[in-house]
């Protein structure tokens, strides 16, 4: 059985649980200076992964001074990252407010359908995924020249694996051992690698972390297989709150909050677009309403925005799919708050790796202090 690395009760363990596993299976491609917004080029800091050659660096990459607090960082994510008209929605918001994101993007959204066979997940049959594999080439040019545009952007690919074996797709990643992990990963790079020929531009040594499948597998059993690699961060975990990163075996852990709902009753959701969509209706589609789940979802970011940034100020990960759920309310949400939050004076809309490059340049005792702080929540 799989299980979550951080628990955080068994009654939120369970809801979750439940919550990721029915539907991210089903997924298609289809107090420093006044203003610390991330510059639109790429960043370039010595010492760090950030290439060189590039734009000087963004203001606040650097050591906060002794009494400055840190900028609020809000980490837009999307997992998936298959479908050209949400790339290009996004990647037009994003240059709007000068932010970064994260794209973790499904492997086999580079095959094309006819190719699905030379994808074989650890444990099953070549050609079996839960997700669907990339269309026509034509579709998977597109996505090539999306994919493109983000990184030219500064946008980040990280790797959202490759089949989508969640818990009942046994077997499911929740079982996977390191070795499972190590040809999942391989199979991922292979695309990448193979999609040069089409005219794909990422660099695989900047691919640096990702977010598992429902959020499953076990660390232990991962962490290796990344380390491998010379990757640097995972996003898959749950904590109560938003809470600052950790460091465990090498990686960096951006966990996703499970925050309170104030418009559900005070009720938790993981603050990702299909949990809010759960709690809301059950994962049933209700176009009609997707204006009411829209601002429901606003709502619950600005609000946790909020308590971060007048708290512990740890880093606000946001989890999203390029879907369309409920007429695309969550989309729409996360549209809103990414124009209103990134312009923010002391905020900056950044990718992971960004992150972590900031993080190496800080006291350790610093982030110590802040780690320490009790985890960031909604409050009625």
């Amino acid at each position: 059985m799989s299980r979550r690395w951080d628990t955080i009760g068994i009654g939120l363990g369970l809801v979750v649980t439940f919550i990721v596993l029915v539907v991210l299976g089903t997924i298609r491609p289809d107090g420093g200076p006044p203003a610390i917004r991330p510059d639109s080029g790429p960043r370039t800091v010595p010492g760090t992964s950030v290439p060189q050659g590039a734009a000087s660096p963004a203001a606040w990459m650097r050591k906060l001074v002794p009494g400055e607090r840190p900028p609020q960082f809000v980490l837009f994510s999307f997992d998936g990252a298959g479908s050209h008209q949400h790339w290009q929605r996004f990647l037009r918001v994003a240059s709007d407010v000068d932010a970064h994101f994260s794209a973790f993007l499904s492997g086999i959204y580079l095959l094309t359908d006819s190719q699905k066979t030379d994808y074989t997940g650890p444990g099953h049959r070549p050609g079996r995924a839960t997700i669907t594999f990339g269309g026509s080439e034509e579709n998977v040019r597109a996505l090539v020249g999306d994919l493109n545009t983000a990184v030219a952007d500064g946008h980040e690919i990280g790797t959202h694996y490759n089949g989508h074996f969640c818990r009942g797709a046994e077997p499911s990643v929740g079982r996977w051992d390191t070795a499972q992990w190590t040809s999942e990963l391989d199979q991922f790079f292979t695309f990448l690698d193979r999609a040069e020929a089409l005219g794909l531009r990422i660099d695989r040594d900047a691919v640096k972390g990702g977010r598992t499948p429902c959020l499953e597998g076990r660390f232990d059993q991962l962490a290796p297989a990344l380390t491998a690699r010379g990757m640097t961060y995972d996003s898959s975990q749950v904590t109560d709150g938003m809470a600052w990163p950790t460091r465990r075996d090498g990686l960096w852990e951006f966990p996703l909050p499970s925050v309170r709902v104030p418009a559900a009753g005070f009720r938790h959701a993981i603050m990702m677009d299909y949990n809010f969509w759960f709690l809301l209706s059950r994962g049933k589609d209700e176009p009609a309403r997707a204006e009411e789940f829209a601002r429901i979802t606003l709502e619950t970011y600005q609000r946790a925005y909020q308590a971060a940034y007048n708290g512990n100020r740890a880093p606000m990960v946001v989890g999203n799919h390029f879907n369309d759920w409920s007429g695309g309310a969550f989309m729409t949400a996360t549209e809103r708050f990414m124009g209103e939050v990134c312009v923010r004076a002391e905020t900056v809309c950044a990718t992971h790796s960004e992150v972590v490059d900031w993080l190496a340049l800080q006291d350790p005792a610093v982030l110590a202090a802040y780690r320490a702080l009790p985890n960031a929540q909604i409050t009625e």
